[in-house]
């Protein structure tokens, strides 16, 4: 099987002036023949749209799931994860920028389509599939085909996002996703302009939808940049938020950030910011902070809110000990917040690369 370049897409409508507009996210792009909108892989062809990138994927891994991250989701269990080309968002300082903003498309993987990747998913033992690296809000038919695959092998599905898509769509693909991580950039709209090119309320509205109109279990990353969104005062908005909106059992990850891209000159986080974060994130009344991409096992592990006893002890994407009874402290019987199995999984901190077989 090869990629579709020409895959139909959903969420357009052609204007007055005769431009084609899509749909997806605020972006709003309204394309003349031949153009491609801003994240590079929806494309106007005659008169209609096309997804340039379905069945095309810049290549697989198995990690853990708190890897995503998603701590509260099935905890060391394993996930197959992808992603595509293009992006809908222009962050400055994207870790993922040479898939993000890849403009080769021959880059891509193919022999990728939703059946396969579900096939590759139950061969590797992977409990989930992961759309990520990119976002996958630009490759959203895509993914819906291949979390219908995914669910009829009985394979979970997760989506890593920054969460910058319409209502329409929205709908339609968190219908088909059971976890989703949700990278809240920053907390001011100046912050989002300036840096991502985008606007912050539309994701705050995503953050709203997810987790009081769905089952889909949602997590937040926020990546600290030093001076540009780590502030106490814009920290503390920020975590306020998350207590009023969304409420205080929704896990929040800080994450250290490393130059890079477009922002080589800002130095990395250091850990003493993730933990004055995280501090102020729990003084806001949130049960479950975490710190990433820095060794902190204080940070990784789940504690019970109740007791304080450590429920899921990690160290880095390990989980060391898990001290549930199904969904709940083994030690006070306090209901811990997620989705669990009968026993946490042992998958670890490995990697392994997947290649699909067609």
């Amino acid at each position: 099987m090869t990629g579709n370049s020409e895959h139909p897409a959903r969420w357009w409508h052609k204007t007055e002036d005769g431009r084609v507009q899509c749909d997806l996210c605020p972006r709003d792009c309204k394309l003349h023949e031949g153009q491609r909108g801003m994240c590079f892989v929806r494309q106007r062809v005659g008169d209609r749209m096309v997804l340039t990138t379905y069945g095309r994927s810049s290549g697989f891994c198995v990690d853990p799931i708190e890897k995503k991250p998603l701590n509260h989701f099935y905890p060391g269990s394993s996930v197959l994860s992808f992603g595509t080309a293009g992006c809908n968002l222009a962050c400055k300082f994207c870790q993922n920028w040479d898939i993000s903003k890849s403009r080769e498309m021959d880059r891509l993987v193919d022999a990728a389509s939703p059946e396969g990747i579900a096939k590759a998913a139950k061969e590797a033992g992977a409990d989930s599939v992961a759309f990520t690296y990119n976002d996958p809000t630009i490759f959203t038919e895509y993914a819906m085909d291949t979390a219908d695959a995914c669910h009829a092998a009985g394979i979970r599905t997760v989506a890593v996002t920054a969460g910058y898509i319409y209502p329409e769509p929205r709908r339609d693909l968190y219908a088909k996703i059971d976890a989703a991580n949700v990278d809240l950039k920053a907390f001011t709209d100046e912050f989002y302009r300036k840096v991502t090119a985008s606007r912050l309320e539309p994701v705050k509205d995503t953050l709203r939808y997810l987790v009081r109109e769905t089952r889909v279990w949602t997590e937040i990353t926020t990546l600290l940049i030093p001076g540009h969104n780590d502030s106490d005062a814009e920290l503390t908005a920020l975590a306020e938020f998350v207590m009023g909106d969304l409420g205080a059992d929704v896990p929040l990850h800080f994450s250290a950030f490393h130059p890079d891209y477009k922002m080589m000159d800002i130095p990395p986080t250091p850990p003493a910011t993730l933990r004055r974060a995280r501090a102020i994130a729990r003084r806001a009344g949130l049960r479950y902070v975490y710190t990433g991409n820095v060794h902190d096992r204080e940070g990784d592990t789940t504690s019970c809110p109740s007791c304080g006893a450590a429920v899921i002890e990690r160290d880095w994407y390990e989980v060391l000990a898990s001290r549930m009874t199904r969904d709940a402290c083994s030690a006070c019987g306090t209901q811990i917040a997620g989705r669990f199995g009968e026993r946490a999984g042992t998958f670890g901190r490995r990697r392994m690369r997947v290649v699909l077989g067609g």
